[in-house]
């Protein structure tokens, strides 16, 4: 028999976090966090002093850039693109099941 850990975030209980709490989520240091920002692959945080505050929506992001470069051995560089281009797919198909909706 196979177990699994599993760590869950209730994302409406976390409306903003900070660097620090969204390292210890995606279990990504501060350092790749602040390169995928300058990468512009995360989003800028919404306040910046005294202390920048991140939407929880974030997570999300990090975590997967976190399993990207575990499981693929990517650089920041990699894991940025692989970001950038699982963004783009997911907005596609989500404007195609928008035209499927309307198409019924």
């Amino acid at each position: 028999m196979t177990s699994y850990l599993v760590e869950a975030i209730s994302l409406d209980e976390v409306e903003q976090c900070s660097l620090d709490e969204l390292a210890r989520y995606s279990g990504m240091s501060v350092s790749e966090l602040s390169e995928l920002i300058e990468l512009g692959v995360l989003p800028a945080p919404r306040q910046l002093q005294p202390q920048p505050l991140f939407q929880a929506s974030c997570i999300v992001a990090a975590r997967t850039a976190r399993r990207l470069r575990d499981d693929f051995e990517l650089d920041m560089a990699g894991v940025g693109l692989a970001l950038q281009l699982l963004t783009r797919i997911h907005e596609l198909e989500r404007q195609l099941a928008d035209l499927a909706a309307r198409g019924r």
